[in-house]
This record gives C-alpha cells, structure tokens and sequence, in this order.
C-alpha cells in the first residue's frame, strides 16, 4: 500500500527502509532529511491517496502535536492519522476525540526494536479504532516479525502498553547493571565480563536479547571505559511511576530503577555505565563519552 512517513531518524528512517523492502510505496517528510519525497507536510498530504494513512514517527511532546494539529486541516473524511512515538498515552486520547471530530481516524503505536528493527522487525502495538487498524494492517504486519503486532485497545491503549514496557525496560536493565557491578567489584576473582554475559546466553534464565546487546557492549569495549556512567530517561519511566501512584500499584524495581538513572548524573558508577552502554547498543542513543575518548556506537 501506499502512506506517508513524518520523520526519518533513527527510527523513522529504517522503518521507511523495511516497508519500501517489503513492497510498499512510502512517501516521506522530515525538515532536515535531504532524502524526503516532500518538502512539506502540504506536499506529503498531495501525494497519497484517499484512504490516505500518514505516520508520525517524529519526538513527542511539541513536535508531535504540531505536526498533528497541521496534518489534522490537511486530512479528510476516512484518512487515518497514526502516532508511532513515545507519546503520554493521555495525548493520544485526547488527540484521537480532536481527529474523530473531523472524521479522521486516530491510531496511538507504540513501536519496540531500536536500531535494529529494519533486519529484526518490529512490536507493533496499536490502540485507537479497529476499522482504522483494519486500513493500516498491512504496514504493520511487515514492519512487524511473526506475531509482533497486535490491536491491544480502543484510543490511548498503544501507547500505555507502550510506557509499560519501557518501565519494564528500566528494571530488567538495571538488574542487569548492578549484577554486573557486583560481578567486577568483588574481590579475588577478576571476572571476565565478556565470557560471562556470553555464557549466560546458553541456557541460563536470565538470558535475553539485552544480554546478548550487553555482551557486544563488553567485546567492543571489555571494562567500559570509553563511556561515562550518566543515564538519561525519556520520559516514559516518569510516566509509568506516575500511573502507579494514581492506581496504587506499587512498582519498587520500576521506581528504583528509574531513581537510579537520577542517581548517575550526580556520579561515577560501573552500573550505570552498563546501563548506558545498554540504551546505545539497542537504541542507538547518545553516550557521554570520557575525556579524550572516541564516541560509543552500537555493534555492528
């Protein structure tokens, strides 16, 4: 089929990438990305046809409803207006009631697969009207592996589920860093954090595919030393913590997970440094690097 994509970053753009691989026609908009198909969002909106879809995959908060509110005069009766970003779950309702009164279907996606979702596919979960999903199944259905989509829930689903999911993503990183920690601070053994994180993929419990990231982090860069332990959040872990105080769900590993990112930016620990390493290798985000050190990037 035919959409639009918002957005050509990190994720936008190999997402563009495995739908045109998949046979799919991708018109694009980004300000700053010199391989858009259009030069504005009127253009973008002039090159689909109706039932247009159009995909924002663009930074939330003001960027996104900017674009939402331009795109929302441009659409029209029966087109269909997905959000694939971080955004609060309680935009995405109020969003979706805005486009509904303009007879524009509104979808809230929350998308998981960092860098590496244009060789592995992505998890795709929607929220909003099934109609509308209905429209827009073929594009996830190949942006997605087998069984890695689904329509979880009426408006503002998606991205709850979403938010849910990265506050997991906090704890089972952190877990991660301060058994790691523990391992290299104890004394008398001088473990190998390279052969560990690689034995623990075999059969162990533990294993997952952040283990398997964090031992590519050991084996570019065995005690960690070309990054600072500083581990910023985007926002989604607050989110979680927040939900959990209105609901009265306590989250203690969530929480102290999400503290602890706090905690490294006032100091110098190898847990955090795990945790950093963790967020650049599975999304490609942006490591403070020591002093006379060459950037961190991702393993091929």
């Amino acid at each position: 089929m035919k959409l639009g994509i918002v957005g050509l970053g990190r994720m936008g753009g190999n997402m563009t990438e495995r739908l045109r691989q998949g046979g799919h026609e991708v018109e694009t908009y980004a300000r700053t990305a010199p391989e858009r198909t259009a030069d504005s969002l009127v253009e973008l909106s002039m090159k689909l046809q109706q039932p247009r879809v159009m995909w924002l995959m663009i930074p939330s908060g003001h960027p996104t409803e900017m674009a939402f509110q331009t795109l929302l005069g441009l659409l029209e009766d029966g087109d269909v207006l997905v959000d694939g970003g971080n955004s609060n779950f309680r935009d995405s309702i109020r969003r979706a009631e805005e486009a509904k009164k303009k007879g524009v279907s509104f979808l809230d996606v929350g998308v998981s697969g960092g860098i590496w979702g244009l060789a592995e596919g992505y998890c795709i979960m929607v929220g909003g009207d099934r109609s509308a999903y209905e429209t827009a199944e073929p594009v996830f259905a190949t942006l997605a592996p087998e069984g890695g989509y689904a329509h979880v829930g009426p408006s503002g689903a998606g991205h709850f589920v979403k938010m849910v999911h990265n506050g997991i993503e906090y704890g089972l990183m952190q877990a991660y860093a301060e058994g790691f920690e523990l391992l290299r601070e104890v004394e008398g053994y001088d473990l190998d954090l390279d052969q560990i994180s690689a034995l623990w993929q075999h059969g162990s419990v533990v294993r997952s595919w952040l283990l398997e990231l964090l031992q590519r982090a050991f084996e570019a860069d065995p005690g960690l030393e070309q990054i600072r332990g500083v581990v910023q959040d985007s926002g989604e872990g607050r989110w979680t913590v927040h939900e959990a105080i209105d609901a009265a769900v306590p989250l203690p590993a969530i929480s102290a997970a999400l503290f602890a990112r706090f905690a490294s930016r006032q100091e110098e620990s190898f847990a955090a440094k795990v945790n950093a390493a963790l967020r650049n290798q599975f999304g490609g985000h942006a490591v403070e690097a020591v002093a006379g050190a060459e950037e961190a990037k991702p393993a091929e």
